[in-house]
C-alpha cells in the first residue's frame, strides 16, 4: 500500500501500538533536544532517574532562553546545564551559540531520524524530514534513558502546496494562512505532511518556518519529504553524508486533505493577542508601530535576516520605532556580515541582539504598555513579551521591515511601489560559514562518571509528589475561559525565567497573569483539601513547559475540568500526577464559579476502572458529569501521583 512520509518515518520507529488514529502508540525515539528554560528540570529528571550515560543515538542541550545574566540565577542555571552534559554525554550548544532549532538543524539533522524536544516548537526540525514532536520535559528524560515516546496515533492531514509565491510574500505568510483558516485549534490530533509541486519553490528553511507554527495550530508535529531542497541545506551545512532521500510513494493517500495555491497568498498579519487572529496586511495598515522585533526560532534563515538588510539599506528606520535584531545562530550572523548585511541594519538603526530566542520568550525587548510590537516570531500570547498589557502582533520579515521604515503597519507591496524598489535578489554563500566552537562533545563515558553536577544555590529538587487521594472535596480556586496558554499559567519573561529550576519560587508566580491572589490561596489550602482549576476549551495551549504542570500541583492543585485539553499540557498533567477531567457536556461549564466546593469520590476505582465519574458541586448542589481520556498506564501514573514516583514503586 503506497504511503505517505509521517507513516513512513512512524512504522520504521513503531515498538508497540497500532497505526489508527486515537490509538496509543510508543515510538523509539533517535534524538532529543532540550533548551534551559525546560532543560534543568530535564536533568533534575536524569538525576532523580538514576541515569548513567544518554540511551540515544544524540542528545543535546540548548543555552538559548535565559540568557540575560542580570544576576546570579541564569549563570548558575547555565553551569548546572554544562556539568549535566558532561556527566550524561550530551552535546552542550554554549549560551549564545544559537536558537536551538535551526542550530540543531543545521548541525544534527538527520532525514528520517524521530526528535523528541522539551520546546513546543520542535517540529520545526520536521523541514528535513524528520518525526520531530514537541513534549514535556519529563518525557525527554525518558527518552534520554531508552524509554519510549507515547502518543495517540494522529490522523496525517495532507497539505498539497501548489504555485509560487507572489514576490513581498514569504513562507511566514504560508502558515498564517493556515492559522487564518483554522485557528489554533484545527491541527490537534493530526501530523501535518505538505506535499505537491510547490514543494520545489520553497528551502529547506522556508519549511522550517511553516513546520515551527504548526505548533500554532495544535499539530502534533508538520513534517515534509526530504528532496532535492533538504540536499542542497545539508551540502551547504557541509553534512552532505547525513542526506536521505524520504519521499512519499506515488498514490499515497492522506487522511485529510488540503489544497493551498501559493500564488494566491497575500502579506498576512496576526493581530493580538493570538496567533490565530490573522488578517490580511492590508485590512490594518496605519496601525502606529513602536517596536519591530526580527529573529526567533519561527524566522531564523539568513534569507529572513538578509530581505531586511535589503529593503534597510541605505535608509533609516524611523526614530518612533526600536528596531530590534536577534540574529538565530552565529552561523547566521557570521554569513550576514560577510555578505554585509550585518552593517546594513546596523546603519538603519538596527541594535543587534544575542544569538538567543531573547523577546519571544520575554528575556528583554518587553514592548511598552499598550504600544504596538510587530514580531517576526511564532506566538502573542498576552504577557508573554515580558510586558503585562502587551499588543503584539506576528508577521514577515518583509512586513517587519516596511513598517519598521514607515512607522505604522505597512503592507510591504505599497511600500515598494512608492519608492520604487523592485524585489530584492539576494546571492547567498554556497557554503555556510560553519563554526561549532561554541558546541561541546561529549566526554568518553569514562571520563564523564566522575563528574559532579554544579547546582548553585537557586538550583531545587524535585517536589514530593504524593499519590491521587480516594476523595477530593476542594475548591475550586479558579475558573478560566478558552485557549488558556502555559504562559498564563508559568509566566515567561526576566522575572519568572530565571527560577525554572527553583520550584518552590515559580510557584510564586502561577496563574499571575490571570489572578494575582491565586499563589497565595492555592498555599494556604495546599496541605489540607487542595484544589481544583475549571477551563475552558484548549486548556494549556502553546509552550511544552511542564512548570505549568507542576507549579500548581506544588500548590495542591489535584485536578483540573475543561472542555478540552491541548496535547501536551494534557500529557504532562498525568506526568506530575494531576487527574485531567473533560466535561461530558460542556455547557455544565458554565455551571461552576470560583469559590464552589467539589467533592470527587471513589476516584481511584473509577479512573482504573473506566467508571462513570460523577462531580458534586456542594455549593450549587449540582452533579456533573465528567470523563478521563488517559491510557491504562497514564491511569497507574496519576494514581501513583506521578510518573517518576510511580518509575520508584515498580523499582
Amino acid at each position: 500500500m503506497p504511503e505517505n512520509v509521517a507513516r513512513k518515518v512512524i512504522s520504521a520507529h513503531l515498538l508497540d501500538g497500532r497505526m489508527e488514529p486515537g490509538e496509543e502508540i510508543s515510538i523509539r525515539i533517535d534524538q532529543t533536544l532540550t533548551q534551559d528554560a525546560t532543560g534543568t528540570l530535564v536533568m533534575q529528571e536524569l538525576e532523580a532517574l538514576h541515569l548513567d550515560r544518554i540511551e540515544t543515538e544524540l542528545s543535546v542541550q540548548y543555552v538559548d532562553h535565559n540568557l540575560l545574566q542580570a544576576d546570579e540565577k541564569n549563570a548558575e542555571d547555565h553551569e548546572f546545564l554544562r556539568s549535566a552534559a558532561l556527566r550524561y554525554g550530551l552535546w552542550f550548544s554554549k549560551p549564545g551559540n544559537g536558537v536551538s532549532h535551526p542550530t540543531h538543524m543545521q548541525r544534527f539533522g538527520v532525514p528520517g531520524k524521530t526528535l523528541a524536544g522539551s520546546d513546543s516548537h520542535t517540529p520545526a526540525a520536521g523541514s528535513l524530514g524528520m518525526l520531530a514532536i514537541g513534549v514535556g520535559g519529563l518525557e525527554v528524560a525518558m527518552a534520554i534513558a531508552g524509554h519510549p515516546l507515547y502518543l495517540r496515533m494522529p490522523q496525517i492531514w495532507g497539505v498539497e502546496l501548489t504555485g509560487r509565491l507572489p514576490e513581498w510574500c514569504s513562507a511566514k505568510d504560508v502558515i498564517l494562512e493556515m492559522l487564518r483558516r483554522h485557528g489554533v485549534k484545527g491541527g490537534l490530533g493530526r501530523i501535518i505532511e505538505y506535499h505537491g509541486s510547490g514543494l520545489a519553490t520553497l528551502t529547506a528553511m522556508d519549511r522550517h518556518v511553516i513546520a515551527n507554527m504548526g505548533a500554532e495550530l495544535g499539530a502534533t508535529t508538520s513534517i515534509f519529504p526530504a528532496d532535492i531542497a533538504v540536499r542542497d541545506f545539508l551540502q551547504c551545512e557541509g553534512r552532505e553524508e547525513d542526506f536521505v532521500e524520504l519521499l512519499a510513494d506515488d498514490g499515497a493517500d492522506y487522511d485529510l486533505h488540503e489544497h493551498i495555491d501559493l500564488s494566491t497568498i497575500e502579506p498576512l498579519i496576526a493581530k493580538p493577542s493570538s496567533p490565530g487572529n490573522v488578517v490580511p496586511v492590508r485590512e490594518v495598515v496605519g496601525e502606529d508601530v513602536s517596536q519591530v522585533v526580527i529573529g526567533s526560532s519561527a524566522n531564523p534563515g539568513l534569507r529572513d535576516f538578509a530581505i531586511v538588510a535589503a529593503m534597510v539599506s541605505g535608509r533609516q528606520t524611523v526614530p518612533s520605532v526600536s528596531f530590534d535584531v536577534n540574529p538565530s545562530s552565529r552561523e547566521i550572523l557570521s554569513d550576514l556580515t560577510g555578505m554585509g548585511a550585518t552593517l546594513e541594519l546596523v546603519m538603519a538603526g538596527a541594535r543587534i541582539h544575542q544569538s538567543g530566542c531573547m523577546g519571544c520568550i520575554g528575556m528583554g525587548q518587553a514592548p511598552a504598555t499598550d504600544k504596538n510590537s510587530l514580531r517576526t516570531m511564532p506566538r502573542n500570547f498576552p504577557g508573554r513579551s515580558g510586558t503585562r498589557e502587551d499588543s503584539v502582533w506576528l508577521c514577515s520579515p518583509e512586513t517587519a521591515a516596511a513598517s519598521a521604515l514607515t512607522g505604522v503597519i505597512t503592507d510591504p507591496r505599497n511600500w515598494a511601489r512608492e519608492v520604487g524598489m523592485p524585489y530584492p535578489k539576494i546571492e547567498f554563500p554556497a557554503r555556510a560559514a560553519i563554526n561549532t566552537a561554541m558546541l561541546v562533545a561529549p566526554l568518553p563515558e569514562e571520563e564523564a562518571r566522575g563528574v559532579e553536577l554544579v547546582k548553585g544555590p537557586n538550583i531545587s529538587s524535585l517536589p514530593e509528589l504524593p499519590r491521587l487521594p480516594d476523595r477530593l472535596e476542594a475548591p475550586v480556586l479558579l475558573v478560566v475561559g478558552d485557549d488558556i496558554s502555559t504562559d498564563e499559567i508559568s509566566p515567561a519573561g526576566a522575572r519568572a525565567l530565571p527560577f525554572r529550576s527553583n520550584i518552590p519560587k515559580l510557584a510564586e508566580f502561577t496563574f499571575t497573569q490571570i489572578d494575582e491572589t491565586y499563589p497565595a490561596r492555592a498555599e494556604e489550602v495546599a496541605k489540607s483539601t487542595g484544589h481544583f482549576i475549571v477551563g475552558g476549551d484548549n486548556y494549556g495551549q502553546g509552550s511544552s513547559r511542564e512548570h505549568a504542570a507542576i507549579t500548581p500541583r506544588h500548590l495542591g492543585l489535584h485536578a483540573v475540568i475543561a472542555k478540552s485539553f491541548a496535547r501536551i499540557h494534557w500529557q504532562n498533567l498525568a506526568n506530575f500526577g494531576v487527574l485531567a477531567l473533560e466535561f461530558e457536556n460542556p455547557d455544565d461549564y458554565d455551571t461552576i464559579r470560583q469559590g464552589d466546593v467539589l467533592i470527587l469520590d471513589g476516584v481511584r476505582e473509577a479512573i482504573r476502572s473506566g467508571a462513570r465519574l460523577t462531580v458534586f458541586d456542594v455549593t450549587r448542589e449540582l452533579e456533573i458529569p465528567v470523563h478521563h481520556r488517559l491510557s491504562r498506564r497514564q491511569v497507574n501514573d496519576v494514581l501513583a501521583g506521578g510518573l517518576i514516583p510511580n518509575l520508584a514503586r515498580q523499582g
